[in-house]
């Protein structure tokens, strides 16, 4: 696992071993996850979403204390996957890391809490496996837009699809200004609980 810019997001790549009956992988190592994090993963929920070309999911993130970690696969085409650090006071405040996931590397990233998480899909039926620290909790689930102008993330669609929600999440000035960002230190402070 290699950290990213953004601290507390790392991208995984695994050996692919292939022959003639296909491909096999370790999609997840909790030691060398440990190594790299400072923790373990804890597991309370797996999701899966499939995605037509275009569509764009995110940016999500959820209240910390607890938040929601993610670790997120795609098992089927490609995403472009996006990385946007949330959390007020962070040196990396406001910046996005993106990374394309797809079938054939296999490679995944781990969102740590309160950073912001969003992909686009790439190819039809591209299928993305998140297993999440968290279960989903509506009350303590949070947005932004992704299409922002304030984030600057180039989405690779003129005309994405977005859910209704995504469409109304606020911008991230609205955000910081209601106080719905997290914030570093407290994030910092959880981290240091999950050891």
């Amino acid at each position: 696992m290699e950290e990213l810019p953004i601290k507390g997001a790392y991208l995984y790549t695994p050996r692919l071993f292939r022959d003639d009956r296909g491909t096999f992988m370790e999609s997840f190592r909790g030691a060398e996850f440990a190594e790299a994090t400072g923790h373990g993963l804890r597991l309370s929920q797996a999701n899966t979403s499939i995605s037509a070309r275009g569509v764009i999911r995110g940016i999500h993130y959820a209240d910390v204390p607890p938040s929601q970690a993610k670790y997120v696969t795609c098992l089927s085409g490609r995403i472009l996957d996006v990385i946007v650090d949330l959390r007020v006071g962070s040196p990396t405040f406001g910046r996005h890391e993106k990374v394309v996931l797809d079938a054939e590397s296999f490679q995944s990233v781990y969102i740590s809490e309160g950073l912001g998480h969003g992909f686009a899909a790439l190819t039809d039926h591209a299928t993305v496996f998140y297993l999440c620290s968290e279960p989903y909790a509506p009350a303590r689930e949070r947005g932004i837009n992704p299409l922002d102008p304030v984030l600057g993330i180039e989405w690779p669609f003129e005309q994405p699809l977005l859910s209704e929600k995504d469409v109304r999440a606020p911008t991230m000035k609205q955000a910081l200004d209601e106080g719905l960002l997290p914030d570093f230190a407290t994030c910092t402070a959880f981290y240091r609980t999950l050891s």
